[in-house]
């Protein structure tokens, strides 16, 4: 294992050209959400390490900035962390999210799509891209530049 992996540059489990897993997690109200409930609709998948840490928060603030573009897209935008329900609802309200965030309590959703841990600590940071037919179309995992992440869901979703 090198560096880069160390980092949360691995490779995440699931891979573009694979079938999205769905699942089912609890939004900030606490309601269940579940992937296939947006069939039809592209789908921008986000995983975050924690809510109300500095690159969490810029991570969630980009998505905020440039939530139109995704909208003009089609798409949804989903955020995802083990963060509770609670958690999710008070970091919305404070920096004005407009998209949902989902409580992975346990980790079960990261681990199903093999979300790479940094240091074997910290969960990863990784978006996924979800065509309208449940089919991945790209993958990026970056720990440490959490803003491109959004870059990189609306590039995919122009090329589409």
């Amino acid at each position: 294992m090198g560096l880069f992996d160390l980092l949360g540059g691995g490779k995440p489990g699931v891979e573009a050209g694979q079938r999205a897993p769905d699942f089912t997690l609890a939004d900030a109200n606490g309601r269940p959400v579940r992937l296939a409930d947006f069939a039809g609709k592209p789908v921008v998948l986000y995983f975050y390490p924690k809510d109300d840490t500095p690159g969490c928060t810029k991570e969630a603030c980009s998505f905020r900035d440039q939530y139109q573009d995704f909208q003009d897209a089609g798409a949804v935008v989903l955020g995802a962390s083990s963060d509770s329900s609670e958690s999710h609802r008070k970091f919305a309200a404070k920096h004005r999210l407009p998209f949902t965030l989902l409580a992975d309590r346990g980790g079960q959703v990261r681990k199903r799509y093999g979300v790479p841990a940094t240091l074997g600590l910290l969960p990863g940071r990784v978006t996924f891209v979800i065509d309208a037919g449940g089919v991945v179309r790209h993958v990026f995992s970056s720990q440490l530049d959490a803003t491109r992440h959004v870059a990189e869901a609306l590039g995919t979703l122009r090329r589409a």
